[in-house]
């Protein structure tokens, strides 16, 4: 792990924490997982656990090489799992940093769940990392992904056309979406007054 990104981090909000996902955990969250409301619109379906495990095991693997780090989300208080996001795309070099592979139980979707998420993670890109931009990237024809970024304050950047293929073989357009040092002052006032009223 680089020392960009300490282990074990945890960020605590109001509604959610966030804490290292770990191979002990990847049994529960996957039971989240099962919700296939999650993945109607998704490149991806975490429910079919022959794409799961392998992709989190990855992901635990990576944490070690410094190249992500996952997360379970967890409500606060209680700390039931309900999801999952990642800080991946790492290069302290530049910088930069992206924030994705989020999904939540589509019981918590409106709650302010995912608002806070991105509220925790950015603060600790903008004002722990020091990062000049955290980037965001959604299915190009995702409208409920691309809304989310939007309400949270990413800048639309672009769509890469064909810039990945899905697992069923067809070729995915991705929209890039980003936040940079500059904006995140108005970003943070932004969020926090989405989530006075979460």
């Amino acid at each position: 792990m680089t020392a960009w990104l300490h282990y074990p981090l945890i960020l605590k909000g109001r509604l959610v924490e966030l804490r290292p996902l770990e191979a002990a955990t990847l049994d529960e969250l996957f039971e989240v997982g099962r919700d296939r409301e999650i993945w109607r619109l998704t490149s991806v379906d975490y429910s079919d656990p022959a794409i799961f495990y392998p992709n989190f095991k990855a992901a635990l693997h990576d944490r070690a090489q410094g190249k992500a780090y996952p997360f379970l989300l967890c409500l606060a208080g209680s700390g039931r799992v309900i999801g999952t996001t990642r800080l991946l795309d790492i290069h302290p070099q530049d910088k930069k940093i992206e924030i994705g592979v989020t999904w939540i139980a589509s019981e918590f979707w409106g709650s302010g769940i995912n608002t806070e998420c991105k509220q925790l993670l950015l603060e600790h890109c903008f004002e722990t990392l020091a990062v000049n931009r955290v980037q965001f990237r959604a299915k190009a024809d995702n409208a409920r992904s691309r809304r989310a970024l939007e309400k949270i304050g990413a800048t639309f950047e672009g769509i890469l056309r064909k810039d990945k293929i899905e697992p069923n073989g067809n070729p995915r357009d991705t929209a890039f979406y980003s936040i940079v040092r500059e904006e995140w002052p108005g970003v943070k006032a932004q969020l926090a007054r989405q989530l006075a009223v979460a």
